[in-house]
């Protein structure tokens, strides 16, 4: 799958915030780049695009594309697009909604209302439910939930509706039915109808709202306003009935409800809900599952979808919703007027004029990653310095994983590594370790400098006979620290700590030399030299 979310490294800090807040397991990868920094990247074929690490994250590292530049360009080049609003503009924008559709009109573009589809998917499931031809099933509308279950749900598909979604649905009238051709562009609020339209190849151009409003302000587009609570537009064909409400938390449930309230249903909207209800759901034994499922990856649907962009509060989007209801069942025509078991006069019509079967959509089941056995994650808990229960539950959650052991399979699969684990680190650092020293390269530079100090001896040696006694006692310190760094290739804090009392002991016998001696200052000044060098690397490691 092309690459939708994107990373910018440069302003990753590797707060693990993404990981957190992230509802796919395998999207995330953490690596360790060149200079050190630990940077969390995105696998496109693991990702669902729902966009919740974008909100995340507070350092402006996650973004993500769409096609909006590509259809403007089209547009520039004078296509001819066909562009299908989603019902959310009305709640995103109450008082511009209507000025942006006229843009898209003044360039030539049809203007077409998603909602009409979401009409005829309700049409489609209502038939399929009466004819026996659909069971408990969960609803579609929102394509990251679609790829959660492709991806890791699979087993699902079989109880994931058969039905396009309502904008997938729309796209299908005007090619079927209105035999238009030309290049379709899908204007909402979502930045996984990406993926959607990667599939199924129904649709040009997936153009988001914030990424309109940017290019309208990049470009010093005006746009007209409209009174907040006119909402009647004249599209190109029918514009939706009860569909219009398809975009809020339970949309579709409702417009189900409204033709067969006996109807068992249950509704989850929200990222840090829905997923989690969704593998619940998938252990559930099939008597105990409501008859539908009604779900939406967006907390308060995709009326604030991650590519909103909007300023209204939840309580604004939910009065602009209830409104847009009540105009809706206005403009709604029934025979039999409101009673139980009137005809809908708009299904009557999708009775006569369509079929059910040009609806229907196929899905691709993803084999699913292995789970590691205890016995694979056995070398994983001890490369992270977790070798008790206790510390394979402490479930501390740094690393961005709920739990140790679902961070230690992300190791397993190679999403992750051990020096992202905040005891793992910490660990090293009660062992001496720092986890930041490399101290196989550090005993190497101490080994030179105590070979300089050694020479500097030396020429004591030669310059002043009186001084001999003194001197030998300084090589034999040192040939102590020689031996000791020898047997120390790695050294831990206590290393350390004798180290340095061995050179103190050094320096103070070196600051006992004959004051009479002064045809030796030039070698004593080497060996503070050396010494202080020598000190100043066992400092540094202190201080790490």
């Amino acid at each position: 799958m092309n690459e939708i979310i994107i990373v910018k490294p440069e302003k990753c800090v590797g707060c693990n915030a993404c990981i957190r807040s992230c509802p796919a397991p395998e999207a995330n990868i953490t690596q360790k780049i060149g200079s050190g920094k630990y940077i969390t990247r995105v696998d496109p074929e693991r990702c669902i695009a729902c966009g919740e690490c974008i909100r995340a994250c507070k350092h402006g590292a996650r973004d993500y594309i769409d096609d909006t530049e590509d259809a403007m360009n089209a547009i520039h080049r004078d296509q001819k697009l066909i562009v299908m609003v989603t019902p959310e503009i009305k709640a995103c924008y109450p008082t511009k909604w209507k000025g942006i559709l006229d843009w898209f009109r003044s360039k030539g573009c049809s203007v077409y209302d998603a909602s009409f589809g979401a009409d005829i998917c309700t049409w489609a499931h209502l038939r399929a439910l009466e004819n026996g031809q659909l069971n408990n099933f969960i609803t579609q509308p929102c394509s990251a939930v679609v790829k959660y279950i492709e991806l890791y749900q699979p087993k699902l598909l079989t109880n994931l509706s058969p039905f396009h979604s309502h904008v997938s649905c729309s796209v299908i009238y005007v090619k079927e039915y209105q035999r238009r051709d030309n290049p379709i562009a899908v204007l909402s609020a979502c930045i996984s109808k990406k993926t959607e339209f990667a599939e199924t190849g129904l649709v040009d151009f997936s153009i988001t709202y914030r990424r309109l409003m940017e290019y309208f302000d990049r470009n010093d587009i005006r746009i007209a306003s409209n009174p907040v609570e006119d909402y009647a537009y004249k599209f190109d064909d029918i514009q939706g009935e009860l569909g219009s409400i398809y975009c809020r938390p339970g949309g579709m449930r409702d417009n189900l409800l409204e033709h067969a309230p006996d109807l068992r249903i249950s509704v989850s909207d929200g990222v840090q809900k829905v997923y989690r209800e969704l593998d619940m759901y998938a252990k559930m034994p099939e008597q105990k599952q409501p008859h539908i499922f009604d779900v939406l990856s967006c907390e308060y649907g995709c009326n604030m979808g991650p590519a909103s962009d909007s300023d209204q509060s939840c309580f604004e989007v939910f009065r602009t919703m209830h409104d847009i209801e009540d105009e809706s069942r206005a403009r709604r025509k029934t025979t039999g007027g409101v009673f139980r078991n009137s005809e809908d006069k708009l299904f009557r019509r999708f009775d006569e004029e369509l079929k059910i079967s040009d609806f229907l959509r196929s899905y691709k089941a993803t084999k699913p990653s292995l789970v590691p056995s205890d016995a694979q994650l056995e070398p994983i808990f001890a490369s992270m310095d977790k070798t008790s229960d206790k510390e394979r539950t402490l479930d501390c959650a740094a690393c961005g994983y709920k739990t140790c052991r679902e961070m230690a399979t992300a190791i397993f699969r190679g999403l992750n590594m051990p020096e992202n684990c905040l005891y793992h680190a910490k660990t090293a650092m009660e062992n001496g370790g720092g986890g930041n020293a490399d101290f196989r390269q550090f005993t190497t530079e101490l080994r030179i400098a105590v070979s300089e100090i050694q020479n500097d001896v030396a020429e004591i040696n030669k310059t002043a006979d009186s001084t001999g006694e003194r001197t030998n006692m300084v090589n034999e310190l040192l040939r102590n620290i020689i031996v000791f760094c020898n047997n120390n290739p790695v050294m831990d804090e206590g290393s350390v700590k004798q180290l340095t009392g061995i050179l103190e002991t050094t320096m103070s016998a070196l600051g006992a030399f004959n004051k009479n001696v002064f045809d030796t200052q030039g070698a004593t000044q080497k060996i503070s030299a050396a010494i202080e060098k020598l000190t100043g690397f066992l400092n540094q490691d202190a201080d790490s």
